[in-house]
């Protein structure tokens, strides 16, 4: 259940002038008098009373001398009014925002724990600002919104932007949190082999640790990440500076074979395509020469192309196992390959790949 925040955000806001009143009262002086003694005029201090004069150092110091307080109290108070002021009007402006929230899926985010919520409108469209880290609804579709316009939804799955650019984001937060060393492309292309054993551990709670902690050793930050509805996507790769590449999966890979030949395909665009691409796999707009070389590229790991001859001829579990023990991979990358192929039905031998059971937090928020 989301836990709802009522912040201490009262309508009304206290002026450093009533503290000014109360102390006159507890003298009973009038404010005439104050006026006298502190070398103002008595229209001064009655704007001082109401709010509608600054209190500056100089005002701060009279106060000081004929009212006691200190000279910092008396600034203090006048900018926490100040503030408050401003933040009234700053919460009026984004409350006009609102419906911007309808664009993201705000329920679902609420669920996982990656921001707070609030009853007024103004304080959730602020927190959905500061989990973007933007300042304005503007500058977050500048940010986030126009960069998806090359992303088409193909007609076979549901597409927003909103709920895309909250799964890109948690992606940034996420792999902001792990130590990386800086890029070091030889590295990672050395680890990838060392990371192919690991399709034969079906616990993802063992698995992840190891890939994170030799990926993170080479620059690259792999993070797991659940997609909202909304947000048809099972992958994604970008940069975080020169020196940080991000590889993103969600949890919509159930099996194994579909889990590795996603990494080692997001793997190929990291090693062999730009820093200033933005990759996210599951919604159309991605260049086909590019998504045919990271094809190659995680096909041909998982399987060196020699053995291709044997694998179309293969039936049996035990055929399989015995294969995929040679070339020290899960049987399930197998039976995945040849059902891709065409030489396997999709509905013989299923029992070989691994279904994983993604564990997520009750709250994973960062």
């Amino acid at each position: 259940m989301t836990e709802q925040v009522q912040a201490f955000a009262p309508d009304w806001i206290s002026p450093p002038g009533e503290t000014i009143d109360d102390l006159l009262d507890e003298r009973h002086w009038t404010q005439a008098e104050l006026a006298e003694r502190a070398g103002f005029t008595r229209k001064h201090v009655n704007d001082l009373i109401k709010g509608r004069a600054t209190i500056t150092a100089e005002t701060a110091g009279r106060l000081d001398r004929v009212l006691g307080g200190t000279s910092q109290f008396w600034l203090t108070r006048e900018a926490q009014y100040r503030a408050a002021l401003e933040r009234r009007q700053n919460l009026k402006a984004l409350q006009h925002e609102s419906s911007w929230l309808k664009e993201l899926p705000l329920s679902w985010v609420l669920k996982q724990g990656w921001m707070r919520h609030f009853a007024s409108k103004g304080e959730q469209v602020e927190e959905c600002l500061r989990f973007f880290g933007v300042a304005a609804v503007a500058a977050w579709r500048d940010t986030y919104e126009s960069p998806l316009t090359a992303f088409r939804a193909s007609d076979r799955v549901e597409k927003k932007p909103g709920a895309i650019a909250v799964w890109l984001r948690q992606v940034e937060r996420t792999a902001n949190q792990l130590d990386c060393a800086p890029f070091d492309k030889t590295a990672f292309k050395k680890a990838l082999p060392t990371l192919r054993a690991l399709t034969t551990e079906p616990d993802p709670a063992v698995f992840v640790a190891q890939l994170q902690s030799t990926c993170a050793a080479c620059g690259v930050a792999v993070v797991f990440v659940p997609a909202p509805p909304g947000c048809p996507v099972h992958g994604a790769t970008r940069w975080l500076g020169p020196d940080k590449a991000v590889l993103a999966l969600t949890l919509r890979h159930k099996t194994n074979d579909q889990l590795w030949f996603s990494f080692f395909h997001e793997a190929a665009h990291l090693l062999k395509h730009g820093k200033k691409l933005l990759v996210i796999e599951g919604v159309d707009g991605l260049d086909a020469t590019l998504e045919h070389e990271a094809n190659c590229f995680a096909a041909d790991l998982l399987i060196p192309p020699a053995e291709l001859g044997v694998l179309a001829t293969l039936r049996s579990h035990i055929e399989v196992e015995q294969l995929a023990n040679q070339l020290g991979v899960a049987p399930g990358i197998l039976v995945g390959r040849m059902q891709k192929e065409g030489w396997l039905p999709w509905d013989h031998l299923n029992a070989l790949k691994v279904r994983y059971a993604w564990v997520v937090p009750e709250s994973a928020s960062v």
